[in-house]
């Protein structure tokens, strides 16, 4: 599989200077934790599961999450699980690339249970999400994925849920993380990345934000993001890569970009029904927090909607800039360290600061790819809603 692999070879030529790369559920983990893209969860209950996955990968999904907690009732626990047993039976029998899939389970026990129910069909499963993870609750969670993975001789990575009300209070806060950290380092190889239950954080106050506001809008939410990055998501080699939040409005009716959509070039010639569907893909408060996201050190984002998938990976390209300065920084003869003015001759590159900023811009490169000089956003989403 690859970003934007569902657009056609001479659209991606033209677009970018570097594509992005190929890889598969079995490439390494900080490859494939900086390539999971906007994470599309789905209910473990749908009927036609398989083909809703395969239809996804054909719109350039790359990694989704089946559901049997919030997303169901409790009720439905059980057939979810005997859905997911045939729906994984159906897919293992088809052709074709599949996103990286992952279960979000209730309780520990879970884990083994399924692993041994899908049999031969485990192997199209990358892994499990862990809900309300703190060190108490978690360590349970990661002991029965390493005795699943044993038992299946296949590996399954793990993506623990920060949503608790300990990790939100601020009486709580440091000690939570302190565990947090604890029990996430001791499994390190089998955690792929830790998400962010923002929706979980707002029930605690009782908050909802509008769909002109973004997480970081809500401070007593964004405080606890901040608080997240600082302590698990540290460029020294002991951070893991911490997604995004969720997204919770969809087909929300936005003109943002409406005069720069009758400019580009992608659109000449194409139906006015393309023209709408991007247009309706352009939802302000969306763009804004991916890319407040990505500001504060988040890669990658929960989606509960398809039409969120192709902004958060037309916005996680790196663009061409970047990609130079980047380049310039990690040069072998700038190991010394120095300043050097860059090659769009309009900033300073400080070789030392900015070198772990340079490494996590490279390895986004190599999954997202590179822009061309002449290719935005705009153009990105273009090609991928065309296909």
């Amino acid at each position: 599989m690859r970003h934007f692999g569902h657009i056609a070879p001479e659209v991606r030529q033209r677009l970018f200077h570097q594509e992005p790369c190929e890889f598969t559920a079995d490439s390494p983990s900080r490859l494939l934790s900086a390539a999971l893209g906007a994470t599309l969860y789905s209910p473990a209950t749908r009927p036609r599961l398989a083909d809703d996955i395969v239809k996804q990968a054909g719109l350039g999904v790359v990694s989704m999450v089946l559901c049997l907690e919030d997303s169901i009732g409790d009720e439905d626990v059980v057939a979810g699980e005997e859905n997911l047993v045939r729906q994984f039976t159906d897919l293992a029998e088809r052709q074709g690339h599949l996103p990286l899939l992952f279960i979000r389970v209730r309780a520990p026990e879970q884990i083994p249970d399924l692993v041994r129910r899908l049999g031969p069909a485990v192997r199209l499963l990358s892994g499990f999400v862990l809900p309300k993870f703190t060190e108490e609750r978690g360590i349970p969670f990661l002991e029965a994925l390493s005795v699943a993975e044993a038992a299946s001789g296949h590996r399954l990575f793990a993506m623990p849920v920060l949503e608790s009300p300990e990790l939100l209070y601020r009486e709580t806060r440091v000690e939570t993380l302190e565990g947090i950290a604890r029990a996430v380092d001791k499994y390190r190889e089998r955690v792929l990345a830790l998400r962010l239950g923002v929706t979980d954080f707002c029930s605690s106050y009782g908050l909802r934000r509008a769909p002109d506001m973004t997480a970081w809008d809500v401070q007593i939410v964004a405080s606890v993001i901040a608080d997240v990055v600082n302590m698990l998501g540290r460029a020294d080699g002991t951070g893991f890569t911490v997604t995004g939040p969720v997204w919770e409005y969809f087909r929300v009716q936005e003109r943002m970009f409406k005069p720069q959509l009758r400019r580009s070039p992608f659109l000449e010639g194409q139906a006015e029904e393309l023209r709408e569907a991007l247009i309706e893909h352009a939802m302000d408060g969306l763009l804004r927090e991916i890319t407040l996201d990505q500001a504060n050190g988040l890669l990658g984002k929960t989606c509960i909607h398809p039409s969120h998938v192709l902004p958060v990976h037309a916005l996680s390209v790196v663009s061409h800039e970047e990609f130079s300065d980047a380049q310039d920084i990690l040069r072998p003869e700038r190991g010394g360290g120095g300043v050097l003015r860059s090659q769009y001759t309009n900033k300073m590159n400080e070789v030392k600061p900015h070198r772990a900023w340079a490494e996590r811009t490279l390895l986004r490169a190599e999954v997202f790819g590179v822009a061309n000089e002449d290719i935005g956003f705009v153009e990105l989403l273009a090609a991928g809603i065309s296909g």
